[in-house]
Protein backbone atom coordinates (compact mmCIF):
# COMPACT_ATOMS: atom_id res chain seq x y z
CA UNK A 1 0.00 0.00 0.00
CA UNK A 2 1.22 3.32 -1.14
CA UNK A 3 1.47 6.78 1.17
CA UNK A 4 -1.71 8.03 2.18
CA UNK A 5 -3.63 11.00 1.15
CA UNK A 6 -4.96 12.31 4.12
CA UNK A 7 -2.63 12.11 7.74
CA UNK A 8 -5.27 12.90 10.73
CA UNK A 9 -3.58 15.85 12.73
CA UNK A 10 -2.39 15.09 15.78
CA UNK A 11 -4.69 17.43 18.18
CA UNK A 12 -4.04 18.58 21.65
CA UNK A 13 -3.43 15.96 24.31
CA UNK A 14 -6.08 13.03 24.48
CA UNK A 15 -8.50 14.67 21.62
CA UNK A 16 -6.45 12.70 18.97
CA UNK A 17 -6.82 9.67 20.38
CA UNK A 18 -6.73 5.73 20.13
CA UNK A 19 -9.71 5.94 18.99
CA UNK A 20 -9.98 8.18 16.48
CA UNK A 21 -6.81 7.44 14.57
CA UNK A 22 -7.99 3.76 14.39
CA UNK A 23 -11.15 4.71 12.84
CA UNK A 24 -9.01 6.86 10.07
CA UNK A 25 -6.40 3.93 9.43
CA UNK A 26 -9.22 1.78 8.76
CA UNK A 27 -10.79 3.76 6.26
CA UNK A 28 -7.13 3.29 4.22
CA UNK A 29 -5.85 7.31 5.54
CA UNK A 30 -3.33 8.14 8.37
CA UNK A 31 -4.11 7.70 11.70
CA UNK A 32 -2.49 9.70 14.14
CA UNK A 33 -2.71 10.02 17.98
CA UNK A 34 -1.53 12.59 19.67
CA UNK A 35 1.71 11.75 22.15
CA UNK A 36 1.35 14.84 24.87
CA UNK A 37 0.55 13.84 28.58
CA UNK A 38 -0.60 10.41 27.63
CA UNK A 39 1.40 9.16 31.01
CA UNK A 40 -1.60 11.12 33.10
CA UNK A 41 -4.16 10.40 30.31
CA UNK A 42 -4.05 6.55 31.22
CA UNK A 43 -3.74 7.32 34.92
CA UNK A 44 -7.06 9.13 34.77
CA UNK A 45 -8.32 6.61 32.55
CA UNK A 46 -7.74 3.97 35.15
CA UNK A 47 -8.84 6.05 37.92
CA UNK A 48 -11.92 6.49 35.99
CA UNK A 49 -12.75 2.98 36.20
CA UNK A 50 -11.47 2.33 32.90
CA UNK A 51 -14.45 1.79 30.72
CA UNK A 52 -14.10 -0.92 28.45
CA UNK A 53 -11.34 -2.78 29.70
CA UNK A 54 -9.16 -0.70 27.17
CA UNK A 55 -5.69 0.58 29.25
CA UNK A 56 -5.64 -2.46 30.91
CA UNK A 57 -6.03 -4.99 27.43
CA UNK A 58 -3.15 -2.83 26.05
CA UNK A 59 -1.22 -3.32 29.70
CA UNK A 60 -2.18 -7.60 29.33
CA UNK A 61 0.06 -7.00 26.02
CA UNK A 62 3.09 -4.50 27.28
CA UNK A 63 6.35 -6.32 27.38
CA UNK A 64 7.29 -5.80 31.04
CA UNK A 65 4.16 -6.88 33.03
CA UNK A 66 6.26 -6.33 36.38
CA UNK A 67 5.58 -2.57 35.27
CA UNK A 68 1.92 -3.39 33.56
CA UNK A 69 0.76 -4.78 37.26
CA UNK A 70 2.62 -1.68 39.70
CA UNK A 71 0.62 0.61 37.26
CA UNK A 72 -2.63 -1.29 37.78
CA UNK A 73 -2.22 -1.32 41.90
CA UNK A 74 -1.06 2.55 41.64
CA UNK A 75 -3.91 3.92 39.40
CA UNK A 76 -6.87 1.40 38.64
CA UNK A 77 -10.04 2.30 40.73
CA UNK A 78 -13.21 0.74 40.01
CA UNK A 79 -14.75 4.93 40.18
CA UNK A 80 -12.83 7.81 40.28
CA UNK A 81 -11.30 9.67 43.33
CA UNK A 82 -11.43 12.76 44.57
CA UNK A 83 -10.27 15.02 41.45
CA UNK A 84 -8.10 17.16 43.76
CA UNK A 85 -6.50 14.31 45.32
CA UNK A 86 -5.80 11.58 42.98
CA UNK A 87 -2.21 11.20 42.12
CA UNK A 88 -0.58 12.01 38.76
CA UNK A 89 2.44 11.44 36.80
CA UNK A 90 4.63 14.26 36.88
CA UNK A 91 6.87 14.93 34.00
CA UNK A 92 9.05 17.41 36.70
CA UNK A 93 9.55 14.81 39.22
CA UNK A 94 12.87 13.35 40.01
CA UNK A 95 13.00 11.63 42.79
CA UNK A 96 11.99 7.92 40.86
CA UNK A 97 12.71 9.01 37.44
CA UNK A 98 12.65 5.45 36.39
CA UNK A 99 8.96 5.02 37.62
CA UNK A 100 7.91 8.20 35.75
CA UNK A 101 9.89 7.00 32.55
CA UNK A 102 8.38 3.53 32.68
CA UNK A 103 4.96 4.83 33.06
CA UNK A 104 5.89 7.22 29.80
CA UNK A 105 6.58 4.30 28.04
CA UNK A 106 3.40 1.83 28.87
CA UNK A 107 1.19 4.90 28.48
CA UNK A 108 2.73 5.56 24.89
CA UNK A 109 2.79 1.87 23.85
CA UNK A 110 -0.93 1.51 25.30
CA UNK A 111 -2.28 4.42 22.98
CA UNK A 112 -1.05 2.78 19.79
CA UNK A 113 -1.63 -0.42 21.09
CA UNK A 114 -5.21 0.24 21.04
CA UNK A 115 -5.20 1.98 17.85
CA UNK A 116 -3.65 -0.65 15.56
CA UNK A 117 -5.83 -3.53 17.33
CA UNK A 118 -7.42 -5.70 14.93
CA UNK A 119 -5.98 -4.47 11.77
CA UNK A 120 -2.35 -4.12 10.00
CA UNK A 121 -2.33 -0.59 8.65
CA UNK A 122 -0.76 2.78 9.18
CA UNK A 123 -0.63 4.28 12.70
CA UNK A 124 1.44 7.35 13.59
CA UNK A 125 2.08 9.32 16.61
CA UNK A 126 2.62 13.24 17.10
CA UNK A 127 4.59 14.47 20.01
CA UNK A 128 5.97 18.47 20.50
CA UNK A 129 9.23 18.93 20.34
CA UNK A 130 8.85 21.60 23.10
CA UNK A 131 8.04 18.89 25.23
CA UNK A 132 11.43 17.76 25.54
CA UNK A 133 11.32 15.42 28.61
CA UNK A 134 8.75 13.02 27.69
CA UNK A 135 10.36 12.36 24.41
CA UNK A 136 12.43 9.41 24.82
CA UNK A 137 10.64 7.51 26.48
CA UNK A 138 7.26 8.28 24.59
CA UNK A 139 9.32 7.73 21.16
CA UNK A 140 10.15 3.92 22.70
CA UNK A 141 6.72 3.08 24.20
CA UNK A 142 5.01 4.07 20.77
CA UNK A 143 7.81 1.72 18.82
CA UNK A 144 6.93 -1.20 21.31
CA UNK A 145 3.88 -1.31 19.94
CA UNK A 146 4.60 -1.09 16.23
CA UNK A 147 4.06 2.67 15.39
CA UNK A 148 4.40 3.19 11.62
CA UNK A 149 5.50 6.70 11.55
CA UNK A 150 6.27 9.66 14.10
CA UNK A 151 5.63 12.85 13.18
CA UNK A 152 6.80 16.00 15.08
CA UNK A 153 6.59 19.62 15.24
CA UNK A 154 7.16 22.94 17.58
CA UNK A 155 10.96 22.88 17.20
CA UNK A 156 13.56 21.28 15.21
CA UNK A 157 14.02 17.81 15.95
CA UNK A 158 17.41 17.34 14.19
CA UNK A 159 18.27 14.28 16.57
CA UNK A 160 15.33 12.07 16.61
CA UNK A 161 15.78 10.26 13.43
CA UNK A 162 19.31 8.85 14.48
CA UNK A 163 17.62 8.12 18.14
CA UNK A 164 14.82 5.87 16.06
CA UNK A 165 17.41 3.97 14.76
CA UNK A 166 19.18 3.42 18.17
CA UNK A 167 15.90 2.94 19.60
CA UNK A 168 14.94 0.04 17.52
CA UNK A 169 18.11 -1.94 18.78
CA UNK A 170 17.03 -1.51 22.54
CA UNK A 171 20.29 0.55 22.49
CA UNK A 172 20.67 3.85 25.02
CA UNK A 173 19.68 7.14 23.64
CA UNK A 174 20.46 10.22 24.39
CA UNK A 175 18.90 14.02 23.79
CA UNK A 176 20.23 17.38 23.92
CA UNK A 177 18.24 19.90 26.19
CA UNK A 178 17.07 23.45 25.47
CA UNK A 179 18.27 25.02 28.83
CA UNK A 180 17.69 28.80 29.68
CA UNK A 181 21.16 30.10 30.73
CA UNK A 182 23.62 27.61 29.53
CA UNK A 183 26.22 27.94 27.83
CA UNK A 184 28.44 26.78 25.12
CA UNK A 185 30.69 24.34 28.06
CA UNK A 186 27.17 23.22 29.45
CA UNK A 187 25.66 19.81 27.94
CA UNK A 188 22.39 19.12 29.46
CA UNK A 189 20.57 15.58 27.93
CA UNK A 190 17.86 13.82 28.78
CA UNK A 191 18.65 9.86 28.97
CA UNK A 192 16.98 6.48 28.12
CA UNK A 193 18.67 3.08 28.84
CA UNK A 194 15.56 0.69 27.59
CA UNK A 195 17.22 -2.03 29.05
CA UNK A 196 17.39 -0.67 32.42
CA UNK A 197 14.38 0.39 33.14
CA UNK A 198 12.58 -2.48 31.28
CA UNK A 199 13.01 -6.74 31.40
CA UNK A 200 11.56 -8.94 28.70
CA UNK A 201 12.04 -6.58 25.70
CA UNK A 202 11.27 -8.42 22.11
CA UNK A 203 13.92 -8.16 19.55
CA UNK A 204 14.69 -5.82 17.40
CA UNK A 205 11.91 -3.22 16.71
CA UNK A 206 11.30 -1.93 13.31
CA UNK A 207 12.03 1.66 12.53
CA UNK A 208 8.99 4.11 12.14
CA UNK A 209 9.29 6.82 9.24
CA UNK A 210 9.82 9.97 10.42
CA UNK A 211 7.81 13.15 9.30
CA UNK A 212 9.31 16.51 11.43
CA UNK A 213 6.21 19.41 10.80
CA UNK A 214 8.57 22.65 9.11
CA UNK A 215 6.99 25.92 8.41
CA UNK A 216 9.42 27.11 5.98
CA UNK A 217 11.76 26.04 3.45
CA UNK A 218 14.94 26.39 5.18
CA UNK A 219 14.00 24.41 8.40
CA UNK A 220 13.07 21.52 5.48
CA UNK A 221 16.07 21.48 4.03
CA UNK A 222 17.73 21.22 7.35
CA UNK A 223 15.70 18.51 8.66
CA UNK A 224 16.32 16.59 5.40
CA UNK A 225 20.12 17.35 5.29
CA UNK A 226 21.20 18.08 8.62
CA UNK A 227 19.28 15.55 10.61
CA UNK A 228 21.55 12.58 12.48
CA UNK A 229 19.34 9.76 10.25
CA UNK A 230 16.72 9.63 7.56
CA UNK A 231 13.78 12.05 7.01
CA UNK A 232 11.37 9.91 5.53
CA UNK A 233 8.83 12.92 4.66
CA UNK A 234 8.06 16.46 5.76
CA UNK A 235 4.45 18.09 6.82
CA UNK A 236 4.42 21.74 5.58
CA UNK A 237 2.24 23.66 8.30
CA UNK A 238 0.87 27.12 7.22
CA UNK A 239 -0.05 29.79 9.96
CA UNK A 240 -3.82 28.85 9.45
CA UNK A 241 -3.31 25.55 11.43
CA UNK A 242 -4.26 25.38 14.91
CA UNK A 243 -2.27 24.61 18.15
CA UNK A 244 1.15 26.20 18.14
CA UNK A 245 2.07 28.03 15.09
CA UNK A 246 6.08 29.30 13.90
CA UNK A 247 6.27 32.73 14.79
CA UNK A 248 6.41 35.48 12.27
CA UNK A 249 10.13 35.58 11.02
CA UNK A 250 11.43 38.99 11.83
CA UNK A 251 10.14 41.25 14.23
CA UNK A 252 7.12 40.63 15.49
CA UNK A 253 4.23 42.68 14.51
CA UNK A 254 0.41 42.65 15.28
CA UNK A 255 -2.53 43.66 13.55
CA UNK A 256 -5.38 45.03 14.97
CA UNK A 257 -6.51 42.58 16.58
CA UNK A 258 -3.47 41.56 18.05
CA UNK A 259 -2.67 38.77 16.41
CA UNK A 260 0.62 38.36 14.51
CA UNK A 261 1.30 39.34 11.09
CA UNK A 262 2.05 37.07 8.46
CA UNK A 263 4.22 38.49 5.47
CA UNK A 264 6.14 37.27 2.50
CA UNK A 265 9.38 35.56 4.62
CA UNK A 266 6.40 33.29 6.39
CA UNK A 267 5.91 31.70 3.02
CA UNK A 268 6.98 28.37 1.98
CA UNK A 269 8.15 27.51 -1.44
CA UNK A 270 6.35 24.19 -2.28
CA UNK A 271 8.66 23.89 -5.53
CA UNK A 272 12.11 24.08 -3.59
CA UNK A 273 10.16 21.39 -0.92
CA UNK A 274 9.29 19.29 -3.73
CA UNK A 275 13.06 19.26 -4.77
CA UNK A 276 14.06 17.65 -1.53
CA UNK A 277 13.31 14.87 -2.83
CA UNK A 278 11.36 13.59 -0.22
CA UNK A 279 7.48 13.24 0.27
CA UNK A 280 5.93 15.91 1.71
CA UNK A 281 2.05 17.29 2.95
CA UNK A 282 0.28 20.69 3.33
CA UNK A 283 -1.01 21.31 6.69
CA UNK A 284 -3.54 24.38 7.48
CA UNK A 285 -6.52 25.09 5.78
CA UNK A 286 -6.42 21.92 3.63
CA UNK A 287 -9.68 20.37 4.82
CA UNK A 288 -11.84 20.50 1.54
CA UNK A 289 -12.07 18.11 -1.55
CA UNK A 290 -11.01 20.73 -3.84
CA UNK A 291 -7.94 21.84 -1.66
CA UNK A 292 -6.97 17.81 -1.08
CA UNK A 293 -6.45 18.03 -5.34
CA UNK A 294 -4.59 21.63 -5.30
CA UNK A 295 -2.03 20.05 -2.98
CA UNK A 296 -1.80 16.88 -5.30
CA UNK A 297 -1.41 19.16 -8.21
CA UNK A 298 1.72 20.69 -6.72
CA UNK A 299 3.69 17.23 -6.03
CA UNK A 300 2.58 17.15 -2.19
CA UNK A 301 1.80 13.56 -1.50
CA UNK A 302 -1.53 14.68 0.02
CA UNK A 303 -2.74 17.16 3.29
CA UNK A 304 -2.88 16.83 6.80
CA UNK A 305 -5.73 18.07 8.14
CA UNK A 306 -6.89 18.51 11.95
CA UNK A 307 -10.04 20.73 13.00
CA UNK A 308 -12.28 18.94 11.30
CA UNK A 309 -11.38 15.47 12.72
CA UNK A 310 -11.35 17.05 16.54
CA UNK A 311 -15.05 17.78 16.35
CA UNK A 312 -16.33 13.93 15.01
CA UNK A 313 -17.91 11.25 17.00
CA UNK A 314 -14.68 9.25 17.63
CA UNK A 315 -12.36 12.15 18.97
CA UNK A 316 -11.59 12.38 22.62
CA UNK A 317 -13.29 16.25 23.22
CA UNK A 318 -15.50 16.14 25.76
CA UNK A 319 -19.21 15.74 24.51
CA UNK A 320 -20.19 19.23 25.61
CA UNK A 321 -17.50 21.07 24.16
CA UNK A 322 -18.06 19.07 21.26
CA UNK A 323 -22.04 19.76 21.02
CA UNK A 324 -20.96 23.84 21.92
CA UNK A 325 -18.99 24.02 19.25
CA UNK A 326 -20.47 22.52 16.68
CA UNK A 327 -23.61 24.34 17.67
CA UNK A 328 -21.36 27.44 16.68
CA UNK A 329 -20.02 26.23 13.38
CA UNK A 330 -23.82 25.00 12.17
CA UNK A 331 -24.43 29.30 12.68
CA UNK A 332 -21.74 30.45 11.32
CA UNK A 333 -20.00 32.08 14.74
CA UNK A 334 -17.01 30.19 15.51
CA UNK A 335 -14.32 33.14 16.09
CA UNK A 336 -10.55 31.98 16.26
CA UNK A 337 -7.93 33.96 18.02
CA UNK A 338 -4.22 33.69 17.50
CA UNK A 339 -3.08 34.48 20.89
CA UNK A 340 0.86 35.37 21.18
CA UNK A 341 1.18 35.25 24.86
CA UNK A 342 -1.50 32.41 25.99
CA UNK A 343 0.97 29.56 25.49
CA UNK A 344 3.84 29.19 28.11
CA UNK A 345 6.33 27.81 24.80
CA UNK A 346 6.12 31.49 23.70
CA UNK A 347 4.77 30.47 20.98
CA UNK A 348 1.28 31.31 18.93
CA UNK A 349 -1.59 29.38 19.85
CA UNK A 350 -5.05 29.88 18.35
CA UNK A 351 -8.23 29.86 20.05
CA UNK A 352 -11.77 29.32 19.47
CA UNK A 353 -13.82 31.69 21.40
CA UNK A 354 -16.16 29.71 23.89
CA UNK A 355 -18.57 30.53 26.79
CA UNK A 356 -17.19 29.13 29.58
CA UNK A 357 -13.88 28.25 28.73
CA UNK A 358 -10.21 30.57 29.47
CA UNK A 359 -10.99 31.76 26.15
CA UNK A 360 -12.97 34.52 27.81
CA UNK A 361 -10.59 37.07 29.82
CA UNK A 362 -13.30 36.98 32.99
CA UNK A 363 -12.24 33.22 32.67
CA UNK A 364 -8.68 33.69 33.28
CA UNK A 365 -8.81 36.83 35.29
CA UNK A 366 -10.69 33.84 37.60
CA UNK A 367 -8.57 30.97 37.35
CA UNK A 368 -6.01 30.97 41.15
CA UNK A 369 -2.47 30.91 38.68
CA UNK A 370 -1.18 27.52 39.45
CA UNK A 371 1.03 25.20 37.79
CA UNK A 372 0.94 21.35 39.23
CA UNK A 373 1.20 19.24 35.62
CA UNK A 374 4.28 20.86 34.25
CA UNK A 375 4.50 19.61 30.96
CA UNK A 376 5.27 23.40 29.07
CA UNK A 377 7.90 23.97 31.55
CA UNK A 378 10.78 25.59 31.09
CA UNK A 379 14.26 24.30 31.95
CA UNK A 380 16.42 26.65 33.01
CA UNK A 381 19.89 26.46 35.09
CA UNK A 382 20.46 27.06 38.51
CA UNK A 383 22.74 29.38 40.19
CA UNK A 384 24.57 26.06 41.46
CA UNK A 385 24.54 24.60 37.88
CA UNK A 386 21.81 22.07 37.89
CA UNK A 387 18.31 22.52 36.03
CA UNK A 388 15.39 24.27 37.62
CA UNK A 389 11.78 24.31 35.98
CA UNK A 390 10.06 27.32 36.15
CA UNK A 391 6.65 28.33 33.60
CA UNK A 392 5.54 31.68 32.60
CA UNK A 393 1.61 30.91 33.44
CA UNK A 394 2.58 29.55 37.47
CA UNK A 395 2.23 32.13 40.53
CA UNK A 396 4.08 35.22 38.73
CA UNK A 397 6.12 36.09 42.09
CA UNK A 398 7.33 31.77 42.03
CA UNK A 399 8.31 32.58 38.28
CA UNK A 400 10.30 35.88 38.95
CA UNK A 401 11.83 34.23 42.45
CA UNK A 402 13.26 31.78 39.65
CA UNK A 403 14.58 34.37 37.50
CA UNK A 404 11.87 34.26 34.97
CA UNK A 405 10.95 38.04 33.63
CA UNK A 406 8.06 39.72 35.12
CA UNK A 407 6.73 40.79 30.99
CA UNK A 408 6.91 37.24 30.11
CA UNK A 409 4.30 36.15 32.66
CA UNK A 410 1.62 38.17 31.65
CA UNK A 411 -1.52 37.05 29.78
CA UNK A 412 -0.07 33.39 30.06
CA UNK A 413 -2.55 30.41 30.20
CA UNK A 414 -2.30 27.32 31.69
CA UNK A 415 -2.48 24.82 28.60
CA UNK A 416 -1.62 21.57 29.83
CA UNK A 417 -4.87 22.29 32.71
CA UNK A 418 -7.09 23.80 30.12
CA UNK A 419 -6.12 20.52 27.33
CA UNK A 420 -6.99 18.45 30.31
CA UNK A 421 -10.34 19.64 30.89
CA UNK A 422 -10.84 19.43 27.04
CA UNK A 423 -11.24 15.91 28.18
CA UNK A 424 -13.29 16.27 31.12
CA UNK A 425 -10.41 15.63 33.64
CA UNK A 426 -10.24 19.40 34.99
CA UNK A 427 -9.51 19.55 38.30
CA UNK A 428 -11.53 20.74 41.33
CA UNK A 429 -9.16 23.43 43.28
CA UNK A 430 -9.45 24.00 46.73
CA UNK A 431 -12.31 26.70 47.41
CA UNK A 432 -14.23 25.52 44.61
CA UNK A 433 -13.03 26.57 41.28
CA UNK A 434 -12.97 24.17 38.53
CA UNK A 435 -10.82 24.12 35.68
CA UNK A 436 -11.91 25.59 32.25
CA UNK A 437 -11.22 24.04 29.19
CA UNK A 438 -8.90 25.76 26.38
CA UNK A 439 -9.69 24.53 22.91
CA UNK A 440 -7.64 24.85 19.83
CA UNK A 441 -8.80 25.26 16.23
CA UNK A 442 -6.98 26.18 12.85
CA UNK A 443 -8.35 29.50 11.18
CA UNK A 444 -10.92 27.34 8.86
CA UNK A 445 -12.90 26.06 12.06
CA UNK A 446 -15.71 27.06 9.56
CA UNK A 447 -14.92 23.58 7.16
CA UNK A 448 -16.79 22.14 9.89
CA UNK A 449 -20.08 23.02 8.36
CA UNK A 450 -19.01 21.01 5.21
CA UNK A 451 -20.02 17.89 7.43
CA UNK A 452 -23.06 19.41 9.38
CA UNK A 453 -26.79 18.99 7.98
CA UNK A 454 -27.98 21.52 10.63
CA UNK A 455 -27.76 22.21 14.20
CA UNK A 456 -27.28 19.03 16.40
CA UNK A 457 -25.81 17.18 14.07
CA UNK A 458 -23.16 14.91 14.26
CA UNK A 459 -20.32 13.25 11.74
CA UNK A 460 -18.01 10.47 11.68
CA UNK A 461 -13.99 9.94 10.72
CA UNK A 462 -15.32 8.15 7.94
CA UNK A 463 -17.60 10.95 6.76
CA UNK A 464 -14.51 13.40 6.61
CA UNK A 465 -12.48 11.16 4.70
CA UNK A 466 -15.11 9.80 2.05
CA UNK A 467 -16.14 13.85 1.47
CA UNK A 468 -12.15 14.74 1.62
CA UNK A 469 -11.50 11.91 -1.50
CA UNK A 470 -14.84 12.11 -2.91
CA UNK A 471 -13.61 13.66 -6.23
CA UNK A 472 -10.22 11.01 -6.49
CA UNK A 473 -9.79 7.81 -7.92
CA UNK A 474 -9.51 4.80 -5.50
CA UNK A 475 -6.11 4.18 -3.98
CA UNK A 476 -4.80 0.72 -5.77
Amino acid sequence: MGLPKIIQGGMGAGVSNWELARAVSIEGQLGVVSGIALEVIMARRLQSGDEGGHVRRALAAFPDQAVATRILGEYFRESMLDRALARLPRPHRIADPDTLIQETIAASFMEIFLAKEGHDLPVGVNLLTKIELPILASLYGAMLAGVDFVIMGAGIPREVPGILDRLSRHEDVSMALHVEGATATDDFRSYLSPRKVLGNLPGELRRPSFFPIVSSNVLATTMVRKATGRVDGLVIESPVAGGHNAPPRGELMLDANGEPVYGPKDEVVVERIADLGVPFYLAGGWGRPEKVREALGLGAAGVQVGTVFAFCRESGLMRSLKEMSLVKAARGLGQVFTDVLASPTGFPFKVLSLEGTMSELMEYLRRPRVCDLGFLRHLYKKEDGTVGYRCPAEPEASWVAKGGAPEQAQGRKCLCNGLMANLGWGFERPGGYFEKPLLTVGSYFDQVRQFLRGEGDTYSARDVIAHLMRDLAPQT
